[in-house]
């Protein structure tokens, strides 16, 4: 090995870097096309993200403002199921979900007098589809005109003191989340939710208690008299998206050539084995076979199916070349290097957030193997020129 060849292996990198960056943005390319074709299409299909709010309910109140004295409901018990569906498109995954919602609140009539009490529910979108709907004020059907974009509005008499119930309910579909809103004080609530996933992301407010059932939860909020209430939010579960994931293992695997390329470096001087630049150029393209090969299948089988054939193409080209150019025991050493550096470190973008430590512990490990294994390596000797003899026949 001489100062020459590792510059021209260096040489090699940086052109196969190139590469592969030339192939990540046209994944990101790819993803960005068929999120933003295929997106419109699921919004359509499945709905946005869902958030109910309170129903409003007032009575007149000449004195005030807008003429209205606002009600808080006295009592509400609301039940959410959440049945997780998601849906692949193209390189993006969509996580969609089917809920089925029903609510009872409870409204009061504060006066010592007769009054017509105005209760109002609206819908959570009008881009989504609703099904099974139901609204009865205390006992009595909606006659409203139901569109899903203006909200419905009933009136009932309440002697002082008298209490208006308000049942509705519908099943709908939507995408990443669900939220129920909520007022700042709430008083007597209760709303239970049942999932059918066992990852459960809440990102506002923790359920006062959870059980498990069957895949899911079972999950309870209650407040008897909340000041400060935050809305209630369900995340779906993660999904691994093809298209972002083969585009970080694409854009990251200059670090794992790095890593193999200096593996493959020392075992040569070690074991005295003399690869040519140009080895070094064909085991550079059977390593980018990988991520080439696994960009074009994600999007045609599934995600954990692509990275294991493209892994094994890989693998085998690479071993399968150094087997034939210098036998099956160097073939062994690198099939080893590369699984670790090309195979695992990819595997680890599967995992959100451990792509940094990954990278961390397999630099400092090789660190570590190169440094006790090269301690007593004549480095002199090893990149010393080596003298070309003489041609046959020359003069001394």
């Amino acid at each position: 090995m001489t100062t020459l060849r590792l510059f021209a292996i260096l040489f090699i990198t940086a052109c196969t870097t190139v590469a592969w960056f030339i192939l990540g943005s046209a994944l990101t390319v790819r993803t960005s096309q068929s999120g933003s074709a295929t997106g419109r299409s699921v919004l359509g299909g499945w709905g946005p993200p869902i958030e109910q709010n309170l129903p409003q309910a007032w009575c007149q109140a000449p004195g005030s403002g807008d003429g209205r004295k606002h009600l808080r409901p006295s009592q509400s018990a609301v039940d959410i199921s959440l049945s997780y569906e998601p849906r692949q498109k193209g390189l993006m995954w969509y996580r969609a979900y089917a809920a089925g919602f029903r609510g009872e609140y409870v409204f009061t009539n504060p006066a010592p007098i007769p009054q017509t009490i105005y209760v109002q529910f609206s819908l959570p979108s009008p881009e989504a589809g609703y099904n099974e709907f139901s609204l009865t004020l205390n006992g009595k059907p909606t006659t409203a005109n139901v569109n899903g974009r203006e909200p419905i509005t009933e009136a009932v008499a309440l002697v002082p003191g008298g209490t208006a119930t308000l049942v509705v309910a519908y099943k709908t579909r939507g995408l990443d989340r669900w939220t129920y809103s909520a007022e700042s004080r709430m008083q007597n609530f209760t709303l239970r939710m049942k999932t059918d996933f066992e990852e459960v992301d809440f990102p506002t407010s923790s359920p006062t208690k959870r059980v498990r059932s069957g895949r899911g939860w079972d999950l309870t909020w209650e407040y008897p008299d909340e000041i400060g209430a935050r809305p209630i939010s369900m995340e779906m579960p993660k999904v691994l998206n093809p298209g972002p994931v083969a585009a970080r293992i694409t854009f990251f695997a200059p670090v794992s050539l790095v890593f193999f390329f200096s593996v493959l470096v020392v075992i040569c001087l070690m074991q005295r084995v003399d690869l040519h630049p140009m080895n070094f150029f064909f085991l550079a393209a059977g390593c980018f076979a990988f991520q080439l090969l696994f960009a074009y299948l994600v999007d045609v089988i599934p995600l954990g199916i692509a990275f294991a054939l493209s892994a094994a193409v890989s693998l085998a080209m690479v071993s399968g070349y150094l087997f034939l150019a210098r036998g099956a025991r160097f073939a062994k050493l690198a099939a080893g290097a590369q699984f670790a550096y090309m195979v695992l470190f990819s595997y680890s973008f599967f995992f959100d957030g451990l792509t940094g430590l990954t990278i961390t512990i397999g630099a400092i490990v090789t660190l570590g193997i190169l440094m006790v294994t090269t301690a007593k390596v004549n480095w002199n000797e090893k990149f010393a020129r080596k003298s070309v003899p003489p041609p046959i026949g020359s003069r001394a």
